[in-house]
């Protein structure tokens, strides 16, 4: 990546510590700058002042849940825009249709492998700004 590409920044939200650990460094192995929090209300925080080009939030999260994430970010004009990606371990229709509600942009369940997950994220990042590619392998 040269000097002048802009990376793209991925706020990760989970409580596990493991998929924090495990998608946060193959998201920056693709290229990607990452925060992570590990709660509702800490990633409420981190997307209002860190600006991420995209968000992969939880469903069960302590302190706010990812719904009501969703939901609060997606009401906020200065954040509609930032695409939602839900990465959980719940694989219930009803959770997804209620998640479409609230504005997530897209719904992948755990455990997927990393390159379905990098895939979402590319797509909607190019579906954001038309012309541009994302980080990724040269």
């Amino acid at each position: 990546m040269d000097a002048d590409t802009v990376r793209r920044r991925v706020l990760v939200i989970d409580d596990e510590p493991s998929i924090l650990k495990m998608v946060g460094k193959r998201l920056q192995m693709a290229g990607y700058d990452v925060m992570i929090a590990q709660d509702g209300e800490e990633g409420l925080a981190k997307a209002r002042v860190g600006n991420p080009d995209i968000i992969l939030l939880d469903l069960m999260l302590p302190r706010k849940n990812g719904f009501e994430v969703c939901a609060l970010l997606k009401g906020d004009p200065a954040h509609r825009h930032v695409p939602i990606v839900i990465f959980t371990a719940r694989g219930d229709e009803a959770d997804e249709r209620l998640c479409r509600e609230v504005g997530a942009d897209a719904y992948i369940t755990k455990p997927k492998g990393a390159s379905a997950l990098l895939e979402q994220i590319e797509t909607l990042l190019a579906r954001l700004a038309p012309g541009t590619q994302p980080p990724g392998p040269a």
